[in-house]
């Protein structure tokens, strides 16, 4: 054996009497950080599911949420090992960050969709199945995914809304309350009588079983003027029923006005029916 690999050896040895002791610690400590933190980690997991599930979290975000818990509690987890044996963790966090700062500047769009279905699902200010009103477009929410929300249109068309786009606009769900209320406007000439025109609409619109408020049936004149007198109405119905309601009865005052000798156009007046859209 040469003098330089004796040299070699006996710098080894050295080293092992000086560090070998700190160094069996640190891999012991190390060893116990990783085995406990893993059973921890099983039990954080298991209460954070729990949790979850009594909120009834949907079911899609449930799935996501508990990965990025895990993921996040097992990298803290590989971070605290090698820190317990030594290694020099700053760089790493540097780098870290600087790459997070990067790709979140990149993917700002896509970060800013992502936030606003985490939204949606958490705070839920419509779900599956409701019948929503927002970004112009009008229909019943097919699908809400992480990214984007599906509607299907009345006239079944399918309309895909980014989700950070859709919570931070204007929503208007017709599906939280149980029952909606239909509003048209009638219209009758000057020179109609007022009460028969009153007991037709209360005959026609309020007798419908499917109307709520029989017993207190809003009926209002709500302009007077040479061209004609008009009718404010209100009727509260169940949300499955509000469109057929709203458009039956359409028809039905026309066809009662006739037959009661009301609302006649004449050579003085353009008396017309319509709905009075809601605001």
């Amino acid at each position: 054996m040469n003098n330089e690999t004796l040299t070699y050896l006996q710098t080894i040895e050295q080293f092992l009497v000086t560090k070998g002791t700190e160094i069996g610690i640190a891999i012991i400590k190390a060893t116990l950080i990783w085995f406990i933190g893993k059973q921890i980690i099983k039990l954080i997991n298991k209460a954070f599911s729990a949790i979850i599930t009594k909120n009834k979290v949907d079911i899609s975000l449930q799935f996501f949420l508990k990965s990025i818990v895990h993921n996040a509690l097992t990298v803290l987890l590989i971070m605290t090992v090698l820190t317990t044996l030594g290694v020099e963790m700053t760089s790493f966090f540097a780098l870290l960050g600087a790459a997070g700062l990067a790709v979140g500047m990149a993917l700002q769009g896509s970060l800013a969709n992502f936030a606003g279905g985490v939204l949606i699902l958490l705070l839920k200010p419509f779900k599956v199945g409701d019948s929503i009103e927002s970004k112009g477009n009008a229909g019943t929410v097919s699908e809400i995914q992480i990214f984007h929300t599906v509607i299907k249109t009345f006239d079944l068309k399918t309309v895909i809304i980014p989700n950070g786009a859709l919570y931070n606009d204007v929503i208007v769900n017709n599906s939280i309350e149980p029952a909606r209320k239909v509003q048209w406007t009638f219209n009758i000439n000057y020179g109609d009588d007022i009460d028969l025109a009153r007991k037709t609409i209360e005959e026609v619109i309020f007798s419908d079983k499917r109307v709520i408020d029989k017993k207190d049936p809003f009926i209002i004149i709500s302009s007077v003027s040479n061209a004609g007198i008009q009718f404010n109405v209100r009727a509260l119905v169940k949300n499955a029923d509000f469109t057929n309601v709203e458009s039956e009865k359409k028809e039905e005052m026309k066809l009662a006005f006739d037959k009661a000798g009301i609302a006649k156009p004449s050579t003085h007046t353009n008396i017309h029916l319509y709905k009075k859209d809601e605001a």
